[in-house]
């Protein structure tokens, strides 16, 4: 082979690589990523008896749990880049996200997101609680997917059962219709 065709197919051969680097560059871009901020969990609960036990400490460490562990899933889902909701903080834990209208989606688009994420527990007993999540297009309100689960047992484990399994098998496949 002679040193001309040597330099023509080395030369090719960085043209097809310069492009497949252009390529990939466009092809992320265009894959980009939606932001959601998702807000701590608030905790509702149904009537409490006399007697019954107070684990405040516990859920409120239980609430950031799940949280966290919705955040982390969004995350690896590859569909949203996870905003810090850290400076809002206080506006959020001062009002009742589940009730307050859109001041979620407010919240969410002062942060530079395209989603909020809210969601709270619901204790009916020491036995039965519910997690339920919604996510809504912050620009216009828009519900885009809820999911809710019920659990067995106010412990750590269950309440990680429960973000997990809601994720996975209700919350994560109404989101995939977002990718459409």
């Amino acid at each position: 082979m002679t040193i001309a065709r040597l330099f023509s197919i080395a030369n090719l051969l960085t043209l097809l690589l310069v492009t497949s680097f252009g390529v990939v560059g466009v092809s992320s871009s265009l894959l980009a990523t939606e932001r959601a901020a998702v807000f701590e969990f608030e905790l509702l609960r149904g009537s409490v008896y006399p007697g019954t036990p107070d684990h405040r400490d516990a859920e409120d460490k239980r609430l950031k749990m799940i949280a966290e562990r919705l955040r982390g899933h969004l995350a690896s889902s590859g569909l949203f880049e996870i905003v810090d909701t850290a400076p809002v903080a206080s506006k959020a834990a001062s009002a009742n996200l589940q009730a307050c209208g859109n001041c979620a989606d407010d919240l969410a688009l002062g942060l530079g997101a395209d989603y909020a994420f809210t969601g709270y527990v619901f204790k009916v007993s020491e036995l039965i609680l519910s997690i339920n999540v919604a996510a809504h297009e912050a620009a216009t309100s828009r519900l885009v997917a809820g999911a809710s689960v019920d659990l067995r047992g106010n412990t750590d484990e269950s309440w990680k059962r429960g973000i997990d399994y809601l994720y996975e098998h209700v919350l994560s496949p109404r989101l995939e219709t977002l990718k459409k």
